[in-house]
């Protein structure tokens, strides 16, 4: 295990070179371009996410459903172990660059909605299917290519699926669980992460197995709740902390430049380091890129691809732009706030994230720890439930619908697994399946992009954003025989 481990992190640290943040950053920037900065309908786009469904428009669940399901996925760990990552190994100034993947993703998430819906199919009973794989196939010019990238990306998602979206998120929600439990024993804490696994197999299976529209049916009103709830937590730390809010801030966007290390050299060092985690971490928080979040936004109930397009960029804003970025601001002046969290790493008593996170938000008597918990166990859940569609999604194009339940079975096997696996082995083996799944996305992305600029010219810039498409949606089956 030791050895796989370590083979494990060498394929991390290459697979997450130059090459891949080039990938990502240049395609956030590209789609930037050829949208015409999509960004600046953000405020279009959340008013778009709350109206009312046309009822003349064909999906299977509502755009705010779809919305939030996506969100469900995307708001998790990242968002707290995840930025306590990239500030424990990458400095302060990775949370700078966590947050501009999140400005310059907007785009990206954009476009990959786009045509995420505008090239969806239906199965036989009439249910949307969507995604980077059926864009691949049904967009490009180059149907080889287009097939055999597509195959790659649903097997990707499909693996990416059993790290992001399951024994990530147990792993990270047991240990937040298990560091508040008199535990004395090896056997003891085993005994417990057993126990919160098989507790976490039910409450997911409960849900996954209805469906996308029981995982919607969830999804809009935990995320919500959840997402307002930490939000405003973390702001109440920030507000007791306010003397070195400014001085956070400053450390963050110079550290970013610079490569200053932080808290005497506890924290993070180097340039490359800085961009490398927050990249990492950035993409795994708001997942611009990557093609996760357009496989259930396809089954959204739309009037055109470029409308439900926005609603989806605007889990990127909410996602990194916003709550990425408190809680690095939390974080950060937390521990300009109390000098012993520096002391603590310097002296060898912090050496991992998780412990980094708990330290830093235990400073704040009782609102602090409750903030952490609450946020790790709802995020944690909710993001099983996101994922398991995704999976859902990429196995019905794999396997057909016959490889739903053996995929929900196994999906619940690795929740139980996370709890008692390996924290660090983990999050490598997500961080690899997240850049093999971005690598077939953003080829889709740039091969389409003509598309993306006229469809959002049509619709977005010359004012027909309520129009209905009224081109037909072909059947799985039917339109490969053609």
């Amino acid at each position: 295990m030791e050895t796989f481990s370590h083979l494990v992190e060498v394929v991390d640290e290459f697979v997450w070179g130059w090459a891949m943040i080039a990938l990502l950053l240049g395609t956030h920037l590209y789609m930037t371009i050829r949208t015409k900065f999509i960004q600046r309908k953000i405020g279009s786009a959340i008013k778009l996410s709350v109206s009312k469904d046309d009822a003349n428009a064909e999906g299977d669940v509502s755009q705010f459903g779809a919305l939030t399901t996506a969100l469900a996925a995307t708001i998790g760990t990242g968002n707290i172990v995840g930025v306590a990552t990239g500030l424990f190994f990458g400095g302060p100034g990775a949370i700078f660059w966590m947050w501009i993947t999140g400005v310059f993703g907007i785009a990206t998430k954009y476009a990959e909605t786009l045509i995420s819906v505008k090239y969806r199919v239906k199965d036989a009973k009439g249910e949307m299917l969507g995604g980077a794989m059926y864009a691949l196939e049904r967009g490009f010019k180059w149907k080889t290519a287009g097939k055999i990238l597509a195959v790659l990306f649903a097997v990707f998602a499909f693996i990416a699926s059993f790290g992001i979206g399951a024994s990530v998120q147990s792993n990270a929600l047991s240990g937040v669980i298990t560091a508040y439990l008199p535990l004395n024993t090896d056997k003891e804490s085993l005994g417990a992460n057993v126990m919160i696994g098989a507790i976490l197999m039910v409450l997911v299976g409960i849900v996954i197995m209805g469906g996308v529209r029981s995982i919607t049916r969830v999804t809009e009103k935990l995320v919500p709740v959840m997402a307002l709830l930490y939000a405003v937590g973390c702001l109440v730390i920030i507000g007791m902390n306010w003397r070195y809010v400014g001085e956070a801030i400053s450390l963050i966007v110079v550290s970013a430049f610079t490569g200053k290390a932080a808290f005497g050299g506890a924290v993070g060092s180097g340039l490359m380091v800085a961009l490398q985690f927050g990249f990492k971490r950035g993409l795994f928080s708001n997942e611009s890129g990557l093609g996760s979040a357009p496989l259930v936004a396809a089954n959204a109930t739309t009037k055109n691809p470029a409308r439900q397009a926005l609603v989806s960029m605007s889990g990127t804003f909410w996602d990194t732009v916003v709550i990425c970025a408190i809680t690095g601001v939390t974080l950060v002046s937390t521990m300009l706030s109390d000098p012993s969290i520096e002391s603590a790493i310097l002296a060898g008593d912090i050496t991992a994230p998780a412990q980094l996170t708990t330290t830093a938000f235990s400073s704040i008597p009782v609102l602090g720890p409750l903030v952490l918990s609450v946020g790790m166990v709802l995020f944690s859940y909710s993001t099983m439930l996101g994922w398991a569609q995704y999976g859902n999604r990429a196995v019905v194009y794999l396997f057909g619908i016959k490889g739903v339940r053996p995929y929900q079975i196994v999906f619940l096997v690795f929740v139980l697994w996370g709890t008692i696996g390996g924290g660090d082995l983990v999050w490598n083996i997500s961080d690899i399946t997240n850049a093999l799944m971005a690598v077939p996305n953003c080829i889709a992305l740039i091969g389409l992009a003509h598309v993306i600029s006229r469809e959002t010219k049509h619709y977005v810039y010359e004012g027909r954003i309520d129009e209905v498409d009224v081109t037909p949606i072909p059947i799985v089956g039917e339109y490969r025989k053609s």
